[in-house]
């Protein structure tokens, strides 16, 4: 039987929101609601109440109250959430005015900017009215190529506050891998950072930036950041559009005023990873993001005032949007841009405790690359104050779950959680109520009829299948942009199963209630007719010293599918048959024999996508001699040459 590795004491659990919102629902609807799967059961049965619930607990203002809670049509995606109502998201975010930080925004090079709540207000209040001059609001987008810093979070606030609609993405993006973005979405005004830094190197931006411009026609103002780039001059840039720096653009202060706008108005629009062709428009809308983040950040992360929330993301990642909303709590929020092994390992424990870090947020790549740099940091760092610990990205393992609290901290509430872009927050994720077992997700998302179901479209326990969500949720995307029938939307996400949400993840529900996320349903490996999560072959290729990392596809052989393993190796070690014997062997001992690699080949570089996700299909189409269509979508397209007619493949 596993046991936990965390389990919350029951003064701990009395003190988290999560447990006062039980007893609020019980209180309010004469119920008697005793622990965490009975309120999730309720809130999957009773959503209506539930969602209006979320908005009571966390005082949502509506500035036109709604006609009802819910309208369903016939089948997902046919719904209406909170008809009527009028709201606006950033208003929500600088509801606390004080002195109490706000942002810490920290550099790479060490840098160290602050605003407080009032400061932040003032910002905001300055861009805003620059904006509207230029005649900003409803319908309008304003796109930003910036770093993870204070300014862009002022971007976004700005944008919002006059019910526009922001998208970003990060420096790092190629030339086309921008254009593939803004291009489809026109925005009236771009913000973007003369440079960045990473890894100890400064980037000049300003001739990619010059070739993005030369393809936005519609573009009406530019706004530049000389971030990296103090000597960066309005005359670098050549656009067909005026040409502002960030400081000359507008003065900061007075109040912000707020535009209501309806509860789907798009808030946001994020992009799918474009590893398959353009990346898609992903919608989304002011009223479920704020519902379905308040709900996350104040139950299942049990986010307050008093705390300080770091998450290690770029603004071309959905954890960005998500990072944000922890303003709406009214706590600190920590701002990292670089690398996080710069200037060494220990970078970000240092920071956890310079900034006196409450929630600490990253993926699981990098808590496995912590370890296989043999940082301990309860040897070395205090992580007083740290009692949340989020991973995602990709499935947590078993070794690192095991290596945080051996090596980290016990007493910590370690929640893998899964979700995505596609919705811009979570199906699954951590509870501060619940214990905590290796290689496990805590629980499923309070409102979230989430399951796991059998080809059949049977739902299933201690058996993997897709997960999917049965209901709809608030945060369901608004629909794609230039969709507008509505037919591509359906086809990503409702194809699999009529009118139920198909998310795209190979997963198993435990009869304890928690989940595993076995890899992507559409990289599952399927040798003899048997699938494999991709997710079960990493898991246990990490325990071999040697390897820093792997990605494992299915070759088409002989008639069959054949699992090829490719690993990328510590500096100064070979791929000899007694290293491949011992990488299969750790495969076979843990799972089965139908898991072992016919093929395990060593690469100089395994390609991923720029938010850090490895990408199993482009690797298997460059295997099959077939295109990728979208390589600009990759951090380090020049990887997937190394795939190219690879000689052990061919017997």
């Amino acid at each position: 039987m596993t046991q936990p590795l965390w389990t919350p004491s029951a003064a701990r659990i009395a003190s988290t929101q999560m447990d006062a919102f039980r007893r609020f629902i019980n209180q309010r609807h004469s119920l008697e609601l005793a622990d965490y799967p009975q309120l999730h059961a309720w809130s999957v049965a009773e959503r209506e109440a539930f969602w209006q619930a979320i908005v009571d607990f966390f005082e949502v203002r509506f500035s036109s109250a709604s006609s009802g809670v819910l309208e369903e049509g016939a089948a997902m995606p046919s719904v209406r959430w909170f008809p009527g109502s009028r709201l606006n998201f950033a208003e929500h975010l600088l509801r606390r005015r004080d002195d109490h930080p706000a942002l810490v925004a920290i550099g790479e090079d060490g840098s160290r900017e602050t605003l407080s709540y009032a400061e932040l207000a003032a910002q905001v209040a300055g861009l805003q009215l620059a904006l509207a001059r230029l005649g900003v609001g409803p319908g309008d987008r304003v796109a930003a190529m910036m770093p993870n810093t204070w300014q862009t979070v002022v971007g976004m606030l700005a944008t919002t506050s006059l019910g526009a609609t922001w998208s970003s993405c990060s420096p790092d993006f190629g030339t086309q891998g921008v254009i593939d973005r803004f291009g489809q979405i026109e925005p009236k005004v771009l913000i973007a950072a003369a440079g960045y830094r990473y890894a100890g190197t400064h980037t000049d931006q300003t001739a990619k930036l010059n070739e993005i411009l030369a393809q936005m026609p519609t573009l009406e103002q530019l706004i530049v950041v000389p971030y990296a780039r103090a000597d960066a001059r309005v005359e670098d840039y050549r656009s067909s559009a005026p040409v502002a720096m960030w400081s000359e653009f507008f003065q900061p202060g007075g109040e912000p005023t707020f535009t209501p706008v309806a509860f789907d108005h798009p808030l946001y629009i994020l992009y799918s990873s474009g590893t398959t062709g353009v990346p898609k428009c992903i919608v989304h809308g002011t009223g479920g993001v704020l519902l379905q983040h308040l709900k996350e950040h104040g139950l299942h992360t049990d986010l307050t005032a008093k705390d300080t929330l770091f998450y290690y993301t770029t603004c071309g990642w959905m954890m960005w949007n998500w990072l944000v909303s922890g303003l709406a709590l009214g706590a600190t929020l920590v701002l990292f841009d670089g690398s996080p092994f710069q200037p060494g390992p220990e970078r970000l424990m240092d920071m956890i405790d310079a900034e006196r870090i409450t929630v600490f947020g990253t993926s699981a790549k990098y808590l496995a690359a912590l370890e296989k740099a043999e940082v301990v940091p309860n040897q070395s760092h205090q992580l007083s104050r740290l009692k949340g610990i989020l991973s995602t990205g990709s499935p947590l393992s078993h070794e690192s779950f095991e290596y945080v609290y051996r090596a980290m901290k016990k007493d910590v509430c370690l929640s893998s959680i899964s979700g995505g872009t596609d919705i811009v927050s979570c199906f699954v994720l951590g509870n501060p109520v619940l214990p905590v077992y290796p290689g496990e997700l805590q629980c499923k998302g309070l409102g979230m009829a989430v399951e796991v179901w059998n080809d059949a479209g049977q739902p299933v326990v201690g058996e993997k299948g897709e997960l999917v969500c049965s209901k709809h949720f608030p945060s369901m995307p608004v629909g794609f942009w230039s969709d507008p029938d509505g037919e591509k939307f359906k086809a990503a996400y409702f194809d699999t199963f009529a009118g139920v949400w198909a998310h795209g993840d190979y997963a198993e529900e435990t009869p304890r209630g928690t989940l595993i996320i076995h890899g992507r349903s559409d990289a599952v490996l399927n040798p003899g007719g048997v699938r494999i999560g991709t997710a079960e072959i990493y898991r246990q290729v990490e325990k071999v010293e040697e390897v820093l990392e792997s990605i494992a596809i299915g070759q088409q052989w002989q008639g069959d599918v054949r699992v090829v393993l490719f690993v990328r190796l510590r500096d100064g070690v070979t791929l000899d048959d007694d290293l491949k014997a011992r990488i299969c062997e750790v495969i076979r001992a843990n799972t089965t024999s139908r898991h072992v690699p016919a093929k395990v080949i060593a690469v100089a570089d395994i390609p991923r996508t720029i938010s850090g996700k490895i990408v199993e299909l482009a690797v298997r189409n460059v295997v099959h001699g077939q295109p990728v269509k979208n390589t600009d979508a990759l951090a380090n397209p020049e990887a997937l040459k190394l795939f190219e007619g690879l000689a052990e493949l061919q017997n």
